[in-house]
């Protein structure tokens, strides 16, 4: 994990005349390479991580369709990429399909699911060293505003 102290690209006065559009896509490219070579580490895809995710937190069952749906714009994965990682998923063992395409977490895909939401809360810590929780809800913030400025949309559960 990096330390709290870090030197800054440019004076205050520089920053903020930079572009937007660069530093959102070296802070995406940043946590994204980051978050993936982990959970690789782990053997995991970032998308399979999602629908372990997406099984482990359900309060009722949940359906191939259902989930494919929902993960298929994250990170503009897409339908097809998707269903391929939920067939990995099955491949592996972490879960099973019934005939209705209900899918279930196997204990070996709990398991793994655990393993990989540790991972992930230490991946959150060290993304957030020297970040308060005021920042983060003002980078979110500002963040929004331009996508809303730009006529973009987004969402996330």
């Amino acid at each position: 994990m990096k330390g709290l102290t870090m030197e800054y690209s440019h004076s205050d006065a520089e920053l903020i005349r930079q572009p937007i559009g660069y530093w959102s896509w070296a802070a995406y490219k940043a946590v994204v390479t980051r978050t993936r070579a982990a959970l690789a580490g782990i053997g995991l895809t970032q998308p399979q991580w999602w629908v372990l995710a997406q099984l482990a937190g359900a309060d009722t069952v949940r359906t191939r369709d259902e989930v494919a749906r929902l993960l298929r714009n994250y990170l503009d994965t897409g339908a097809e990429t998707m269903e391929s990682e939920i067939d990995g998923t099955v491949v592996q063992g972490w879960i099973t399909e019934d005939g209705d395409g209900r899918l279930s977490l196997t204990p070996e895909g709990r398991a793994l699911h655990r393993k990989a939401a540790a991972l992930q809360d230490e991946l959150w810590a060290e993304r957030h060293t020297g970040i308060s929780d005021e920042e983060y809800l003002t980078t979110l913030k500002v963040l929004q505003r331009f996508i809303h400025n730009t006529g973009g949309r987004a969402w996330h559960h």
